[in-house]
């Protein structure tokens, strides 16, 4: 599912600022830009979104301000130091003139002195990345679930759309027995050219070709797949797999159901349930 979440957090000198974006994916997917002195709190977010968002895609994004920043600090490098005042003093013993080295000539030698930013505590940000992920889920949550509402709605429609035609296939499914039977009484008649044949023959051969285009335990799992999947759009928790295996069963039994027929009536509405639970199939993508 959709939708876009933003949120701020503060903690002692520390905000932080994060933003969601989800799209429709399989499994969830979490996927993070953060700061590079925060990248020791990427697997407790991700974690903490992923208890909360069952599928999607997901890029967040984090963003840092401390209100204590000073910029670069410098930083010193003091065993190196040492080195440089000890070659200097071994240099003036070897030429026997005094050592007259300064500390302003030390921090001018490479390395000694450098600017770096300032080492930063991921423990106290922790605090501020959470509260900011916190809100910003809630926002997502918000616009994916208005979204879902809407599915919820398209979906439970196609569903009585392919109601409809499983209750037209099991109206035509005698008829279609019936119509075998009037053919193969002609066929044979005219084979014959009017010959007495066997009724209970006759018969048989019609309870034969019955038993072959029975589709009752179809229908029976059709319409208990549909009202499973009517009671997982109104559960509150996450169903989109379960959604999506359950279209699957339904491909199975009206497949199976189109294969045992040989009525031209009955094979209308098989191409028009397959194309109807593709859209339904198309649409459970969507839904978390």
């Amino acid at each position: 599912m959709t939708g876009f979440g933003s949120g701020r957090g503060l903690a002692a000198d520390e905000e932080v600022v994060v933003e969601l974006k989800s799209v429709n994916h399989k499994f969830c997917e979490v996927k993070v830009r953060l700061p590079r002195e925060l990248a020791a709190l990427e697997t407790a977010l991700v974690r903490r979104i992923k208890d909360r968002v069952a599928r999607g895609s997901l890029d967040v994004t984090v963003k840092r301000t401390s209100r204590a920043s000073v910029g670069l600090v410098p930083v010193i490098d003091g065993a190196l130091a040492r080195e440089y005042r000890r070659a200097f003093a071994d240099l003036a013993a070897a030429a026997g003139v005094p050592d007259t080295t300064t500390v302003r000539e030390l921090a001018a030698l490479p390395n000694v002195l450098r600017l770096e930013e300032p080492q930063v505590d991921a423990s106290k940000v922790a605090p501020a990345l959470d509260a900011a992920a916190d809100a910003a889920l809630a926002a997502l949550e918000v616009m994916r679930t208005t979204e879902g509402r809407a599915i919820e709605k398209d979906l439970l429609a196609r569903l009585e759309l392919v109601e409809a035609s499983v209750n037209e296939v099991q109206k035509q499914s005698p008829a279609s027995v019936d119509d075998y039977r009037r053919r193969l009484s002609e066929r044979i008649a005219e084979l014959t050219h009017g010959m007495t044949v066997d009724p209970q023959r006759l018969a048989q051969e019609v309870a034969f070709f019955a038993e072959r285009c029975d589709v009752a335990e179809e229908l029976t799992r059709m319409r208990s797949h549909l009202e499973q999947f009517k009671a997982l759009c109104a559960a509150p928790e996450p169903s989109g797999r379960k959604l999506d295996f359950l279209v699957q069963e339904m491909h199975r039994e009206v497949n199976t159901t189109g294969s045992k027929s040989a009525s031209a009536a009955i094979t209308g509405l098989i191409v028009q349930l397959k194309a109807e639970l593709e859209r339904v199939r198309e649409q459970v993508q969507n839904v978390e």
